[in-house]
């Protein structure tokens, strides 16, 4: 159940088709390596059983994520919060889908809230043992919680990237135990765009 819930919380389902440039592949990884502004979902979107909004900003070289897990789409049943920050590299061209890139996102911190009270939730998620308070984050990143693995065990996840002619993000489908923390576990799908706002 645990795995199932973290599956639909974190992981799209879809495989995404889109339209990319046909800019070469060196003015594409500059611009990923040079990203600028914030990043969003235009919209909280359906994982299965949840719906989620992703926040991320770039400022030369460093990222941030802002994920809110929600029950429905209106976001007002929240169930957590999770937030981590690092630096990213790009890597080299990914076989798996057009004009994406290999990405390693390196995660310095690990930060989670608890937004529900519901023990039926907690323990569905697998909060129970990361002594959470309601609306109060806590790092996690010494010891992981749920479906997140400490910064020394997992300190970066490999991910693909991407952008279309719009200057829309993609990045990678992540897998049903929310585990990219070594290249073999790298995606090998997009998830649907998030937009810069700012």
């Amino acid at each position: 159940m645990k795995n199932k819930l973290i599956y639909f919380a974190i992981a799209a389902v879809s495989i995404i088709a889109f339209a990319f440039t046909t800019q070469s592949a060196g003015d594409l990884k500059s611009k990923l390596e040079h990203l600028n502004g914030t990043y969003a979902d235009p919209a909280p979107y359906n994982y299965g059983k949840a719906w989620g909004k992703r926040i991320f900003t770039f400022e030369n070289g460093k990222w941030t994520l802002d994920f809110t897990l929600s029950l429905d789409p209106e976001m007002k049943n929240q169930v957590f919060r999770f937030r981590t920050l690092g630096t990213y590299k790009i890597q080299n061209k990914s076989d798996k889908t057009i004009d994406t890139y290999n990405a390693v996102f390196y995660e310095e911190k690990k930060l989670l809230t608890l937004k529900t009270s519901d023990e039926n939730l907690i323990k569905a998620f697998g909060f129970t043992p990361c002594n959470l308070t309601v609306d109060v984050e806590q790092d996690v990143s010494a010891n992981g919680c749920s479906g997140w693995k400490s910064v020394k065990e997992c300190p970066g996840d490999y991910d693909l990237l991407s952008m279309d002619k719009d200057g829309k993000l993609y990045f990678g489908n992540r897998p049903p135990d929310n585990d990219m923390c070594s290249e073999d576990k790298r995606p090998t799908s997009l998830t649907p765009p998030v937009v810069k706002s700012k």
